[in-house]
């Protein structure tokens, strides 16, 4: 899978187990892809090695909040309508809000 937007796409990885919604990106240098978190709408950033972005989504991808480079030990509380969150390396998309974002 990928993840595209404006043009620009990166491997995604659904994260669609316990162990892989749990680890995330934690501990994790040099990050090159995506993931996604399906039915999930807050996220923390304790025990990352980098900082990110996290795109959260609606049911039909329409990005509702972006936070750009998202550093450690941070913690978004659970945003309404939110159904889908995308984590990404730092600035890798220039995200709009409101526009779409599309899983290939």
């Amino acid at each position: 899978m990928k993840l595209c937007y404006n043009n620009k796409e990166i491997p995604l990885m659904d994260c669609n187990s316990f162990y892989k919604r749990f680890k995330g990106f934690m501990f994790t240098k040099n990050i090159n892809k995506a993931l996604l978190f399906n039915r999930c709408n807050s996220i923390h950033t304790f025990f990352m090695k980098e900082n990110i972005d996290v795109i959260m989504c609606d049911k039909d991808n329409n990005i509702l909040y972006y936070y750009e480079d998202l550093g450690k030990r941070k913690i978004i509380l659970p945003r309404k309508g939110v159904y889908k969150v995308f984590e990404t390396p730092s600035k890798y998309f220039a995200i709009e809000i409101g526009k779409k974002i599309f899983i290939k």
